[in-house]
């Protein structure tokens, strides 16, 4: 059976695209670099939050199979790239993983292939990275094989949307490119949104998720004086949002996580810098902004324990929930790894539970507790940092000693705080 696609990462982006290709009845080819991801994967093992094992041995049943091996490439006819591209010391995309998906792909590309670059990176990488290095063997893009850019818009945990029902932007190196992108993702998208070109596409993820990035700092910055003027920044957005027009809401919180936010807007602000010399000033203040709500939630933390004639040095802080997201096991960028580091820079005994999470990678040294109950009750302060379903948050803040909640889900009281 010819294999119409092969997915190059198997992560938390190739393999739900993988899932909805297989579930429309393509032949779908797996490769990484990683034996062991290969490995589970061929076994039926899941290793992304979004999909089970019984998912897995879905994709199997409908002739998904994963490999290591880069010559079964020349098998597709679509070649996709969803590697990762973590940002740069230069604060730039790394583009590493990208370049070395590409020279594989090239080594096996065949006349009349698709090939779709889904992994995040500035405007222009499709055009001035990625094609000349597929066009080095003699194929010509546009004329021999087709080429396109198509960002991932996968949300970790998110239970309503996913890769079927998400709308899938593509934009093509030539329109004829973009009608091969197009007709390979609407034979299991929903919905297809044709971008100019390919640095149009590209720009549109960066766009998203800038915005967000933007309008997080905006409330956050909002949550600082609110406090000090003595404002329930919550009640204030829940008023806002009852506008049915003009305003979106965004909460404050201990600072953002994952791959995306904290991000993808430097990669937009590192070329506009190198390209056109002057700064993106919007996106630096808020990254700026951000980047520093875990040494406010600290400041806070520390005026909570001073208030109880306590210090922050030997006193025991519990963190609850320290992924970046709610509901899932992502700990890429969370804000509790720097608020945890700087708990304990004062001499704070850090404690963490989290019902996603069986070892802290980015703070090993921190004690994880298996019953958030009884733990609360022991801690001199607990911060709610993420607000995992599986938590009572009123019933574990009636319980605690002190109990800081920077989500603004609990209820505030004599013993209880809010962001």
């Amino acid at each position: 059976m010819a294999v119409d696609a092969v997915i190059v990462g198997l992560g938390y982006v190739g393999l739900p695209l993988a899932q909805e290709a297989t579930r429309a009845g393509r032949k779908v080819l797996g490769f990484d670099i990683d034996e062991e991801v290969v490995a589970s994967l061929n076994a039926g093992v899941s290793h992304v939050d979004d999909l089970s094992d019984d998912d897995i041995a879905e994709m199997l049943a409908g002739g998904f199979e994963a490999t290591t091996d880069e010559s079964r490439i020349a098998e597709a006819s679509t070649a996709v790239i969803c590697v990762p591209t973590p940002l740069s010391k230069e604060g730039g995309p790394d583009l590493r993983a990208v370049e070395a998906a590409v020279a594989g792909i090239a080594r096996h590309l065949t006349a009349g292939m698709l090939v779709v670059l889904e992994s995040t990176t500035y405007p222009g990488t499709t055009d001035e990275v990625v094609r000349p290095a597929l066009e080095a063997g003699g194929l010509v893009a546009g004329r021999d094989f087709h080429l396109a850019f198509s960002p991932e818009r996968i949300d970790p945990g998110n239970e309503k949307f996913g890769a079927k029902n998400t709308p899938k932007v593509v934009g093509g190196h030539t329109p004829a490119c973009s009608d091969a992108a197009a007709e390979f993702y609407g034979a299991f998208v929903d919905t297809v949104v044709r971008a100019k070109g390919t640095r149009e596409a590209e720009t549109a993820k960066l766009l998203e998720n800038t915005y967000r990035h933007i309008n997080i700092a905006l409330v956050n910055e909002m949550a600082r004086f609110c406090h000090e003027l003595d404002i329930d920044l919550w009640d204030v957005i829940n008023a806002a949002r009852s506008k049915p027009f003009g305003f979106q809401a965004f909460y404050p919180g201990p600072g953002v996580g994952g791959h995306c936010i904290p991000i993808d807007p430097n990669y937009l602000s590192h070329n506009v810098r190198a390209r056109l010399g002057y700064p993106f000033r919007f996106v630096e203040l808020a990254q700026e902004i951000n980047s520093q709500m875990p040494a406010y939630v600290l400041s806070r933390a520390q005026d909570l324990l001073n208030e109880d004639a306590k210090a922050l040095r030997g006193s025991t802080v519990l963190l609850l929930g320290v992924t970046y997201k709610p509901n899932i096991a992502d700990q890429r960028e969370s804000p509790a790894a720097p608020l945890a580091r700087q708990l304990a820079a004062k001499g704070a005994v850090v404690q963490f539970h989290d019902p996603h999470v069986e070892r802290w990678q980015s703070v090993p040294d921190a004690v994880k507790v298996d019953d958030a109950a009884s733990a609360v009750a022991e801690a001199d302060l607990t911060i709610l940092v993420q607000n995992h379903r599986e938590y009572d948050v009123d019933a574990l803040a009636g319980a605690a000693r002190l109990f800081f909640d920077t989500r603004g889900v609990s209820t505030e009281g004599e013993r209880v705080s809010r962001l």
